[in-house]
């Protein structure tokens, strides 16, 4: 039932993030206007907007004047609300839920607005920053939280967002520096979030993760002729999908991985 209600909640959530996507790249306010059709203008009605269920009933298009609706908007409806599901299955209603779920949300937005623009906005990011250094100190009191070198309290989870957040922005800046167009400035100030909300040791799984992907699926796009070396990849997908991984299993990960060695 918990998950069903998730589900339920997710979808939701997900028809509200659709909107921060379409509108927050343009400077557009995310409250004003109403939601309207951007072909036609038509004001949409409340039964348009059921999340998932208008966009199937209406077929992918605008009721009035027939234009199709992106798809992107049911993918993220149901994203959310699979990850929401997932959520509420494995932490229930709680404190971690809550966290979880605005990482989620973050990192969501985050990804879908730079692969359709090719932007990691300053709007977003530097107020995610900002509340992740207060809520920081917090994090152990959380059932997800990481180790950092065996402390617990508020000092040492202090220390271990903001080591996580240099090391991996250190990286992505180096990156930057000695490749360029390889790296965005947006993808470094994303790194520093990451890090920031994942803390050392999980930043590392973070990392991992995200270039392992990014490699990978740039490999399959150039033997495929996809596309040409030429073509830049946006890395925010890859750094989302890296930091909620990391942000859920770091510790876990970790462990897994030296164990092969040892």
């Amino acid at each position: 039932m918990l998950t069903l209600i998730g589900f339920i909640i997710g979808i939701c959530i997900g028809s509200f993030l659709n909107v921060c996507i379409d509108r927050l790249p343009s400077g557009r306010s995310i409250i004003n206007p109403p939601s309207h059709c951007p072909n036609c203008e038509r004001r949409l009605k409340r039964i348009d907007l059921i999340p998932v269920a208008s966009y199937l009933w209406l077929r992918g298009r605008c009721r009035y004047c027939r234009t199709s609706i992106p798809r992107r908007i049911l993918v993220v409806e149901v994203g959310t609300g699979l990850l929401f599901a997932f959520l509420s299955f494995s932490y229930g209603f709680g404190v971690e839920f809550l966290v979880l779920a605005l990482c989620a949300c973050l990192f969501l937005i985050l990804a879908v607005i730079d692969l359709e623009h090719g932007l990691i906005l300053n709007k977003i990011v530097y107020p995610a920053i900002g509340i992740g250094l207060v809520l920081s100190p917090f994090w152990p009191s959380l059932g997800f939280a990481r180790p950092f070198l065996g402390g617990d309290g508020l000092l040492h989870s202090f220390l271990s967002s903001i080591s996580g957040g240099l090391i991996f922005a250190a990286l992505l800046s180096l990156i930057a520096l000695l490749y360029s167009g390889g790296m965005g400035w947006g993808d470094v100030k994303m790194a520093a979030l990451i890090g920031l909300i994942t803390g050392f040791p999980s930043v590392l799984t973070a990392m991992m993760l995200s270039f392992l992907s990014a490699g990978t699926l740039a490999i399959l796009l150039l033997l495929l002729r996809l596309r040409s070396r030429k073509e830049a990849i946006p890395f925010g997908p890859f750094l989302s999908m890296g930091a909620f991984i990391a942000l859920l299993r770091g510790p876990e990960l970790i462990r897994w991985y030296w164990g092969l060695f040892v």
